[in-house]
């Protein structure tokens, strides 16, 4: 997956310098602009804008506790291990093709202050995204690849739903350990996912506000 942040932060330095350089990549006010170009940028916004927030509701608060309630702990957790990457890239690289595209319409300088909000609700879930791809997750997913590890030497981490570790852990000083450290880690993680899923929830409504219908 490393190629992948790379990516993902080559984008994010394109879509500053759209934002805080305009003049060097043609950026003019809305007017001034080839409606073609004008309807093209709007659309990338909005498509990636709306994959982004699709995505995070539904592995925040749909796909997520499905699997959780009908997968063995164990396999849920590899599976996560799996999609999270992945998602966090994708939407990494939606909020800041998003930003790229918004910012190339509304420069900076000269933006008014609702614009320059947006902008900054728009970075704000890019980088609590990208935190979460290049720190977080990285770390959640060894913690727990070192607790599954000592959950099978207790014969546990098969069940479905509700867990036996926090019985276990009552004997085990080393499960008990590595269950505050993972703790920590993974509520890390959910706090910068949920911090990018309430930015992007901010844009929504000013998006709304701006379609008629």
């Amino acid at each position: 997956m490393a190629w992948i942040t790379r990516f993902v932060t080559a984008v994010a330095f394109l879509a500053l310098g759209v934002i805080f350089s305009p003049e060097t990549f043609g950026s003019k006010s809305e007017g001034q602009h080839p409606p073609m170009l004008i309807t093209l940028l709007k659309l990338a916004h909005l498509l990636c804008f709306s994959t982004a927030w699709g995505a995070a509701l539904w592995v925040t608060f749909i796909g997520g506790i499905i699997m959780f309630k009908n997968l063995p702990r164990h396999q849920f957790g590899n599976l996560q291990s799996k999609m999270f990457p992945a998602y966090f890239s994708m939407v990494g690289v939606c909020c800041a093709v998003a930003v790229g595209a918004f910012g190339y319409l509304h420069p900076w300088k000269t933006s008014a202050a609702a614009e320059k909000y947006q902008l900054g609700f728009l970075l704000a879930a890019f980088g609590f995204n990208l935190s979460n791809l290049v720190v977080f997750t990285p770390m959640t997913i060894e913690m727990m690849k070192e607790r599954h590890k000592i959950e099978r030497e207790a014969e546990i981490g098969d069940e479905i739903g509700s867990t036996k570790n926090k019985e276990v852990a009552k004997k085990n000083p080393k499960l008990a350990a590595m269950n505050k450290k993972f703790g920590m880690i993974h509520g890390l993680s959910s706090l910068a996912n949920i911090m990018s899923f309430g930015s992007l929830a901010m844009h929504s409504w000013y998006l709304a506000s701006k379609i008629n219908l």
